[in-house]
């Protein structure tokens, strides 16, 4: 899967450029990835200071390394200022599957991001990597993220309770998965 790149492909949208993620990007991977709120559902907790903005932007570039994991920057055009990440977790060309995530920032909620980013990340998916399978492990309090995966046409495939253990509390998740037969159209070309 992109055998030979040392960056992810940009994907471009009407507002939107889903990009690699750059040291210049630190500060506002801090500021989305330390935010209780942006933070709640997730299986991890929110990041303390920057040096693990730092750790995490290592981590994306060594998961990449491995073609394990592409997380893409999710930019505004009009000033390529980071919002959010979009990603495709546990790569697997022989099963041709990947998890899909994404994290937003909270001033930039409910203004339709995640509508146009997940759509293009999705026919990347199925076009250029040619995967069959995306899964998604959603916490089932979640429900905007629920929402926006049965827009795309995810199925809702198992219940894991008390799967993970963040903060002193158990979280549930629920399962997702879409396969590219399934999927509309437009998120295959």
């Amino acid at each position: 899967m992109l055998e030979g790149a040392t960056a992810l492909p940009t994907i471009e949208t009407e507002r939107l450029a889903l990009r690699w993620l750059q040291d210049e990007d630190v500060p506002r991977l801090f500021e989305i990835f330390s935010d209780p709120q942006v933070m709640r559902y997730w299986s991890s907790p929110p990041l303390q200071n920057v040096s693990g903005a730092e750790a995490l932007l290592r981590e994306i570039r060594q998961l990449f390394a491995a073609r394990t994991l592409f997380q893409w920057g999710v930019a505004l055009k009009e000033d390529d200022r980071v919002i959010g990440t979009c990603t495709l977790a546990s790569l697997s060309a022989a099963h041709r599957r990947a998890e899909i995530g994404y994290a937003l920032g909270r001033a930039w909620w409910r203004k339709g991001y995640m509508a146009e980013a997940l759509p293009a990340l999705l026919r990347f998916a199925f076009s250029t990597l040619d995967l069959h399978r995306i899964e998604a492990d959603v916490d089932p309090r979640n429900l905007p993220s629920l929402r926006s995966l049965e827009s795309l046409g995810f199925r809702r495939e198992g219940y894991l309770r008390e799967r993970y253990f963040v903060s002193g509390e158990w979280q549930d998740a629920v399962l997702y998965g879409l396969l590219r037969p399934e999927a509309a159209p437009e998120l295959t070309r």
